[in-house]
């Protein structure tokens, strides 16, 4: 089967239409993609993603392999019958972001300051006293090893502690950085986690999603261009690895003793020197073998905010002829305008084809106008995370900006409205009268409002389902419109 087709290119820009075929099922592009980082849609059903006729989500390997654990997704056969999905899956690799917090003594703030990959740094603060970057740092006062109280925590955070962003929700402690990869301490239960290209390219084997994304760095924002290009350097040198694991049919190794301590599956056939003597075995794959057979992978571009690196990586992974690309490192501080010149920065060199993914971009207006650079599909969290605050996504609105907007729009839009205010406590009228999902077609603002003020969860499935509609109605407005050749 052909994994991309072209089905029409705009007269008015790169905007395209195509299909990509995966093990389950097809999806028209350019299509969202909605975010289920720990193998769920927060607060759907699968009968209810079924019925939204969602085409395509996004889980999180590093998420994953720390809960339920590879073990159990590999005996469960993947994924896809873990979780009863019966929609295609992208997976990310675990790629991090890799920051030290610094704290300003006296206060209750952290500032942010990137650790250089590599490098054992020192933590400055504005009383510049230096501390040591140690390894066990829990964010939001939670303990990394589940039975430690907030006294313990409070200390730690005191002692400045490395931390890393893995495109999820939780951010795990750094124990190593290094050019084989990084080493993480789980939230849940302080194990240590190794990932590195192999091991990421075989834990989602076992994940089993129809497309993968390559192991890589994110760069900070904002970052100095030595850092950048150290940074894309190393995405470039763990994507080879990528490929060249995933030529060979991973082996056991002769390491058959099992440390409760360390995950760390490298199989003797990557030619990797091992940092420690004692490892699980490596995966069976003829034991729970997922039901995905063909699987996708997407090397990623980076190199932040700079024009030179940008282009140069694009040269780089589009060059390696990966299944599909994706770009990377956006949306992560930078201004909007900033965001939509680095893809435009790599617009020529993207592939005519393959697909091309943007990580973590999924905005009304992002969408609308980086599509027609030719993207193909957009993950983000923002419609179902809005939705468990109460903010309700206008159907008009977003429709309308998509069929008048003219040129690219770099000023701030409001597609939303807030279910939380008081106006809407006895305002019976449908939750969205332009929408004509099932939450609004049976709800009313007054219900809504009242869900959300007592906390009651149903709340935010009914406003979640909502979200996710719009955005398919969004997706839908926006391929009608690169047919007639209006974007």
């Amino acid at each position: 089967m052909s994994f991309f087709t072209v089905k029409h290119i705009s007269s008015k820009s790169k905007a395209r239409l195509g299909t990509i075929t995966t093990d389950h099922g097809v999806i028209q592009t350019p299509a969202f993609v909605p975010v289920g980082t720990k193998g769920t849609i927060k607060g759907l059903t699968q009968e209810q993603i079924a019925d939204l006729k969602i085409q395509l989500s996004f889980v999180n390997t590093y998420h994953l392999v720390t809960h339920p654990s590879v073990e159990v997704l590999q005996k469960a056969g993947g994924i896809h019958t873990f979780a009863k999905y019966s929609i295609p899956l992208m997976s990310d690799s675990g790629g991090f972001q890799v920051f030290s917090l610094a704290q300003q003594r006296g206060r209750n703030n952290f500032s942010v300051i990137p650790a250089e990959a590599g490098i054992q740094s020192k933590i400055h603060n504005t009383n510049s006293d230096n501390y040591s970057l140690d390894s066990r740092l829990s964010t939001k006062g939670q303990s990394p090893f589940g039975r430690r109280g907030n006294d313990t925590i409070n200390t730690e955070i005191k002692n400045n502690k490395r931390i890393a962003d893995v495109r999820g929700e939780e951010k795990p402690l750094v124990e190593k950085i290094s050019e084989d990869g990084v080493m993480f301490r789980s939230l849940y239960d302080g194990q240590l986690v190794n990932f590195t290209p192999e091991t990421s390219m075989d834990f989602q084997r076992v994940i089993g999603a129809d497309i993968n994304m390559a192991f890589d760095e994110c760069t900070y924002h904002p970052a100095t261009h030595e850092y950048a290009e150290r940074a894309m350097e190393r995405t470039h040198r763990w994507l080879k690895r990528c490929i060249q694991h995933r030529s060979v049919i991973p082996v056991k190794t002769g390491i058959q003793e099992k440390n409760k301590e360390i995950i760390d599956w490298i199989p003797a056939s990557a030619g990797m020197t091992q940092n420690t003597t004692n490892h699980y075995p490596p995966f069976d794959f003829a034991q729970g073998k997922p039901t995905t057979s063909h699987q996708y992978l997407y090397g990623i571009i980076q190199g932040g905010t700079y024009e030179d690196l940008r282009k140069k990586s694009a040269e780089f992974v589009v060059g390696k002829n990966t299944p599909g690309v994706a770009i990377g490192g956006v949306s992560v501080g930078e201004t909007k305008e900033e965001m939509r010149k680095q893809v435009e920065w790599v617009a020529p060199y993207l592939p005519k084809d393959r697909p091309v993914h943007l990580l973590g971009v999924g905005q009304v207006d992002d969408i609308v106008d980086l599509v027609e650079f030719g993207i193909d599909t957009f993950d983000c969290v923002e419609p179902t995370r809005l939705a468990r605050v109460g903010r309700v996504y206008e159907t008009k609105k977003i429709l309308e900006y998509v069929e008048t907007r003219h040129g690219t729009s770099l000023q701030a839009h409001t597609f939303d409205f807030d279910i939380n205010k008081l106006s809407n406590k006895s305002d019976l009228t449908p939750l969205d009268e332009n929408c004509h999902c099932s939450t609004c077609m049976n709800y009313s603002k007054a219900y809504l409002y009242h869900l959300f003020k007592q906390r009651e969860l149903l709340g935010y499935t009914l406003l979640s389902y909502h979200n996710l509609f719009v955005m398919e109605c969004l997706m839908e407005q926006v391929r009608i419109m690169i047919e007639a050749n209006k974007l």
